[in-house]
């Protein structure tokens, strides 16, 4: 990192539009996302911020409340605030992989394992509510966020939500939105679970580690099932979080 906290960030301006500690807290979010701040990198003292950039101590400590809140930021106890290594997942929120990591400064890229097409299997059909023997795609990828292995997905979708098997790049929802066949809804299930001998190869972890499963059932804007996903997380790197409301 440079000498000063004032070189990684853009400067303040004490006479823009926004509020100092929203101008702090883009900056900070934009040094994340540009990879000039690293995961697990220490941010100084908010004192030292507070001197540094010529604010209050207020002002750093409501930009960095922000940014925890977020999930950008943790704070340790006894240790200070830091880059959050974790990724937190929305689980209320609908987006594809890909659109999680960029959304934390990470760089999302695939190893392919299998892509194939072939006929439905009784349980695929009996989920996604389709005929017997009905076309389908299958996408099998391990998911990367820049050189860190974060999953296994095992995705099956409706042959006639796409052009064809080979219209998936490193996002299988991009893909469905250029076809017009996005899932605008889902039913997400959750479980926790001990990683195999192949899953822990695969996810750099070991045998018997803590692992979550999260299924995937997309549904279009009428109504129809087009998108069967498992997707095998490594328990230590990844937080699924919800919003939960009374009203």
């Amino acid at each position: 990192m440079p000498s000063t906290f004032a070189d990684v960030i853009r400067p303040l301006d004490p006479a823009g539009a926004l509020p100092l500690y929203q101008q702090l807290q883009r900056a900070i979010r934009e040094a994340i996302h540009s990879q000039v701040l690293a995961p697990d990198d220490a941010l100084p003292a908010e004192r030292q911020i507070a001197s540094e950039l010529s604010v209050s101590r207020i002002t750093v400590r409501k930009a960095i409340d922000g940014l925890v809140e977020e999930g950008l930021l943790v704070r340790r106890q006894g240790s200070g605030n830091f880059v959050c290594s974790r990724i937190e997942k929305n689980f209320a929120k609908l987006t594809s992989f890909s659109e999680d990591m960029r959304s934390r400064g990470r760089t999302p890229h695939s190893e392919w394992l299998k892509r194939s097409e072939g006929a439905v299997s009784p349980e695929e059909a009996l989920t996604l509510r389709l005929s017997p023997g009905a076309p389908v795609y299958r996408f099998h990828r391990l998911r990367f966020a820049d050189d860190s292995p974060m999953c296994l997905e095992y995705a099956t979708v409706s042959a006639e939500a796409l052009p064809s098997l080979a219209a998936v790049g490193d996002s299988l929802y991009e893909a469905l939105e250029a076809a017009g066949s996005r899932p605008v809804r889902a039913l997400q299930r959750l479980r926790a679970l001990l990683l195999n001998s192949e899953q822990a190869r695969l996810l750099h972890a070991r045998e018997g580690d803590a692992g979550l499963l999260v299924e995937r059932v997309g549904f279009l804007r009428d109504g129809r099932a087009i998108e069967l996903t498992q997707s095998f997380f490594r328990g230590d790197t990844y937080d699924f979080v919800a919003e939960l409301s009374n009203e």
